[in-house]
């Protein structure tokens, strides 16, 4: 009795605040993301990616996308990314793990890495060994945007940062690779 569905275009107020609702698929087809008007800010769970505050340098944060199985969906993510850009957030409202801002060219960053992983998920996806194959390549892909962002950690500590989002990432990957396969 005490759960709220929550449909695209839901406008709940919070001790006074609005909060609107924005159905937000394309991490998750069940995901939302809540704009608050007063920050001008995003809460946007995973669909806006993840940036871990230890990989932060003085060049910003490191923002990496999340396609974490089982409901990836690159063009819808590309979709619900350019509606929330169309409010001209201040701030995203990382669940994982922190306020972002600089929204505009962290929005190209995420996209243009999405588009790298999709890439990479197609050419292994003939491969006997595409699931060893996709956490390998995975790996160097975020472990090369790491260095190249200037993080100051040893390759060993980034990779250690990264494994478990490598590893979330690439079985996200196979799990859409193989539905795209049964359509």
């Amino acid at each position: 009795a005490r759960v709220l569905e929550a449909p695209d275009g839901l406008l709940l107020e919070l001790n006074g605040r609005p909060l609107h609702f924005l159905d937000t698929p394309g991490h998750a087809r069940h995901h939302v993301c809540i704009w608050d008007e007063a920050s001008r800010s995003f809460f946007t769970g995973d669909t806006f990616g993840l940036a871990y505050p230890k990989l932060a340098t003085d060049r910003g944060v490191f923002i990496m996308p999340t396609t974490t199985p089982v409901q990836f969906d690159p063009d819808a993510l590309a979709a619900s990314v350019d509606r929330m850009l169309e409010k001209e957030p201040r701030a995203m409202l990382l669940t994982h793990y922190s306020r972002v801002t600089g929204v505009e060219r962290l929005a190209g960053e995420l996209m243009a890495q999405v588009r790298v992983l999709v890439d990479v998920a197609r050419a292994a996806d003939d491969r006997s060994d595409r699931a060893a194959h996709l956490r390998t390549a995975l790996g160097e892909f975020f472990l090369d945007r790491a260095v190249a962002h200037g993080c100051a950690q040893p390759e060993e500590r980034l990779r250690e940062l990264l494994a478990h989002d490598v590893e979330l990432n690439a079985q996200g990957l196979e799990v859409w690779l193989d539905k795209a396969k049964k359509k």
